[in-house]
């Protein structure tokens, strides 16, 4: 059934048959003023197709057909839906049906964020000759970011299971904030284990559980994502783009690596946006989240700005001017946008501050320091007990104050279970830009425990700026493939080189702060895997395995820890 207006023409509930003969629907957006056959773009969600309308129309209005298909399992699609794995061999049956269509000239384009972003990779797979361009926004690289960051699981995942369960859209439950911090603020005081936090919002998912199966990196995880091969061959334009606060960022600049080392054609193909976004914003842009507040220069048309990359990749159009170079990105404190020819470029040098202190460093205000030339001091300590349960409110209420950038009360609660470290005053305005990189020399008498680093502008008057942050489970210090409990006492090296990438001028006077905390008291309390630290399989424990940790962190000459700062050209520390 077709339904037509001045401007675009709409056939709904479009029937798209697969190999194994479940049918897929979709609806398809023709516009009414220019006739075909003419490029088309795809979309493919988990969400129902429903919500693709607003970007479809917009797309059909502006020349091109669009088509917004249920992935199998959803909306008003067949079969049963499983998440990361069906959606290879859907997307070229789609990509094939599609591109021989009457009104299609065999060149089809693909859109979306988050779940549609990583559809777009996994497209990449089978490699159809229909597919012509791809536009990955905020792609999850399946186990980097999701369901497990830095070798731990978030409780949210079933949260997003839930919000994709059944054929119909759950958007009232995904959306429920409270419902959500109630239930795993309930998991968290339990102690009971990581595989039953489901049973706290009466979730069963067989899906959940596979995955807990499968902690460490593996063939498992391999099989989700795109091979060296996948990437090497795949020779169309890629425009990624991501946020500086998009949770999804480390998948999609994994993704993005991955193809520029695999093809080093890709360079001059593959195209890259990271804009001054958290991970809705990817998709919908908005001047303030998280209590950061932006500047005019951060106001940016996504759907414009996919139409004119798309009038280049797909006809005859002209590059879209955002990409002067093969990477922009969004200055925060200077409202401007940038550009470098790889991403590495944009960072001209690291410098180092050294961690130092007089052997107490877990007070925000008696805090070590991080100096350009010193390593001095005994080392400090904090200790984790996982049995504590206290503070988990204080982390819900952060979380839904609406300041999650800016909000210090987490930081302040934790005082005496943390370690911080403060530079001097910066003598000048200081351009950020990168990765951050910490190599240090830690000690813990236990078999495991959980980081959570973060690094914040401090300016003049207090007030707190989230630069980046990482993540990190002891046991995968050495790499995610092989764990290796910690044995002995003595101080081991760790690399926490999983910060996210950031872009900011800091202003004169301001300085950075590095906190060193626990995953799972205060910080990240109630959405994050709860390590009982006994050393065993850490889904299966629980409270009765509980044993508390002495972390040490060393700042000596014989075993110096260093905060690599990442310069921009023409900034000095």
């Amino acid at each position: 059934m077709a339904l037509a207006s001045s401007l675009v023409a709409i056939d709904w509930a479009v029937g798209i048959p697969m190999r194994d003969g479940t049918i897929l629907r979709a609806n398809v957006y023709r516009p009414s003023t220019r006739a075909g056959p003419i490029p088309a773009i795809l979309a493919m969600t988990p969400y129902t197709r429903d919500h693709l309308h607003p970007s479809a129309f917009e797309f059909a209005r502006t020349g091109l057909v669009c088509v917004a298909v249920d992935v199998r399992g959803r909306g008003d699609s067949e079969g049963v839906f499983r998440p990361n794995i069906q959606e290879a061999p859907d997307a070229r049956d789609i990509l094939d049906w599609l591109g021989a269509q009457a009104f299609c000239n065999g060149k089809v384009g693909m859109y979306g964020p988050s779940y549609l972003g990583y559809v777009q990779w996994a497209a990449i797979k089978e490699r159809s000759a229909r597919l012509a361009t791809i536009v990955p926004t905020a792609a999850p690289y399946i186990g980097v970011d999701f369901p497990m960051r830095g070798g731990i699981f978030y409780p949210y995942m079933i949260k997003w299971l839930s919000y994709t369960q059944g054929a119909a859209a759950q958007r009232q439950v995904g959306l429920d904030t409270g419902f959500w911090s109630e239930a795993f603020a309930a998991w968290h005081r339990s102690g009971q284990s990581f595989r039953t936090v489901g049973d706290f919002a009466g979730i069963e998912s067989a899906v959940f559980q596979e995955w807990l199966d499968h902690p460490d990196h593996g063939l498992y995880w391999d099989s989700h994502n795109p091979s060296p091969e996948d990437y090497a061959a795949l020779d169309i334009p890629v425009l990624t783009i991501t946020g500086i606060y998009d949770d999804d960022q480390p998948g999609a600049l994994e993704h993005y690596r991955r193809h520029i080392a695999a093809s080093p054609a890709a360079r001059d193909r593959h195209y890259l946006v990271i804009g001054p976004w958290d991970h809705a914003g990817t998709g919908y842009p908005q001047l303030s989240f998280g209590g950061l507040s932006l500047g005019e220069a951060a106001r940016f048309d996504n759907l414009g700005f996919h139409r004119d990359w798309y009038a280049w990749a797909l006809e005859d159009g002209e590059r879209p001017a955002l990409l002067k170079d093969r990477v922009a990105y969004y200055l925060m404190g200077a409202d401007e946008w940038r550009h470098a020819p790889s991403l590495d470029a944009v960072t001209a040098c690291h410098a180092p501050l050294h961690l130092a202190s007089r052997g107490r460093a877990d007070d925000i205000f008696a805090s070590g320091w991080l100096d350009p030339s010193v390593c001095s001091g005994p080392p400090d300590a904090y200790v984790h007990d996982p049995r504590d349960v206290s503070g988990a409110e204080i982390d819900a209420e952060a979380r839904v104050s609406g300041g999650s950038l800016t909000d210090q009360s987490v930081a302040l609660a934790m005082t005496g279970k943390q370690l911080i470290y403060h530079s001097a005053p910066f003598e000048a305005d200081t351009d950020i830009c990168g990765f951050f990189r910490l190599s240090a020399w830690i000690a813990i008498d236990g078999p495991d425990t959980d980081f959570y680093l973060s690094i914040h502008e401090i300016d003049r008057d207090g007030n707190s700026l989230r630069l980046s942050n990482a993540a990190l489970r002891a046991r995968y210090r050495t790499g995610f493939r092989t764990p290796d409990l910690v044995t002995g006492e003595g101080p081991l090296p760790y690399d926490f080189d999983g910060f996210t990438f950031t872009a900011r001028r800091v202003a004169r006077g301001s300085r950075l702060r590095l906190i060193i905390a626990p995953m799972g008291r205060l910080v990240e309390a109630t959405f994050a895997q709860r390590n009982f630290q006994g050393g065993g399989a850490v889904a299966e424990e629980t409270v009765a395995d509980a044993r508390a940790v002495t972390v040490r962190l060393f700042h000596s000459d014989e075993h110096p820890s260093v905060l690599h700062v990442p310069l921009a050209e023409g900034s000095l520390l």
